[in-house]
């Protein structure tokens, strides 16, 4: 059932009160705040790449403060095993049972901070529970629970210790976004402030678990004409065929495409997805899907440039399906 006006206003007063609610911690970002909690709302993963030191860790850490859930961090690092994520099995003499402890990953919002550092074998303990919400440990399944959203970072320019995520993990996250550097006004203003140590910590909830699901489900519900379908649809074949695109959009991607823009539109007020919503979040929900053949890369082309190219080529539709 299409969701109504007034559902579509009360989904749009309470996302941007989040967005406001982060902005305290990271200043002057509002575009980036709003496609992080786009993925939130859209019930999807967030990879953030950036330098260091641009705020990755603080708008994952204020994301988390401003759902009333629970929260927890993970420093990946080489020796980092995958019982440490996922929780392991304790023998209890007194019961003479095995008794599962849940790891860190069963939380409501998941830190997965410098993620590309830990080895292969850890990474892909993520891939069960990003895409089905469960972890398995000894052939028993155990359910993470809704919302739920592993928000990972990693920089882009570190290479010693570390390892390449691969393209099945990558296409788990929803998006990739890159905080960037602040504008000189707001530069001042945190260069003022250098005694706070934790920006992130000045974050208080404003919204409970359940809020967050409930959104996430008028989100679903969202109307998105036939046209509009067909015009992902042909990106995605359209990437695929690219000369410069050894992998192109998958179909999961393009499934991840449609939920997130029913999640942008309803966050902007609207029952429906029109046109502009898939080409502002082509870049986010696309880039990181885009494999380039060595020479593309060779030449200096970036998947922005595939993006822009696809975009110009691939006419949107005028006229509803």
């Amino acid at each position: 059932m299409p969701i109504t006006a007034e559902q579509a206003r009360w989904f749009e007063h309470n996302f941007f009160q989040m967005v406001d609610n982060v902005a305290v911690a990271i200043r002057g970002k509002d575009d980036v705040i709003g496609l992080a909690l786009t993925c939130l709302l859209s019930e999807g993963h967030l990879l953030v790449e950036d330098n260091p030191g641009t705020g990755k860790t603080v708008l994952a850490k204020a994301i988390a403060n401003t759902v009333q859930g629970t929260h927890s961090r993970i420093q990946f690092t080489p020796d980092l095993l995958p019982s440490d994520l996922t929780g392991v099995n304790v023998y209890d003499q007194r019961t003479q049972a095995f008794v599962f402890h849940k790891g860190p990953i069963f939380a409501t919002i998941v830190l997965a901070d410098e993620v590309n550092r830990a080895s292969p074998k850890t990474q892909a303990a993520l891939l069960e529970v990003m895409e089905e919400n469960t972890v398995t440990v000894d052939g028993v399944k155990h359910e993470v629970g809704k919302p739920f959203m592993v928000v990972a970072t990693q920089n882009p320019i570190e290479q010693a210790g570390t390892y390449r995520l691969p393209e099945a993990q990558l296409d788990r996250f929803l998006m990739k976004i890159s905080v960037g550097y602040p504008d000189h006004q707001v530069a001042v203003e945190l260069l003022s402030q250098a005694a706070n140590r934790d920006r992130a910590a000045g974050v208080t909830p404003v919204i409970a678990a359940q809020a967050v699901s409930q959104m996430a489900e008028f989100a679903n519900e969202t109307y998105v004409d036939p046209a509009i379908l067909g015009y992902v649809s042909q990106l995605a074949t359209a990437s695929r065929s690219h000369p410069h695109v050894r992998l192109g959009l998958s179909m999961r991607g393009s499934l991840a495409f449609i939920r997130a823009a029913k999640t942008w539109a309803v966050a902007h007020g609207r029952e429906y997805v029109i046109p502009d919503d898939i080409k502002e979040l082509a870049t986010p929900v696309m880039g990181h899907r885009l494999i380039l053949s060595a020479e593309a890369q060779f030449a200096g082309v970036t998947p922005h440039d595939v993006i822009a190219g696809l975009l110009a080529d691939v006419a949107p539709p005028q006229l509803r399906a």
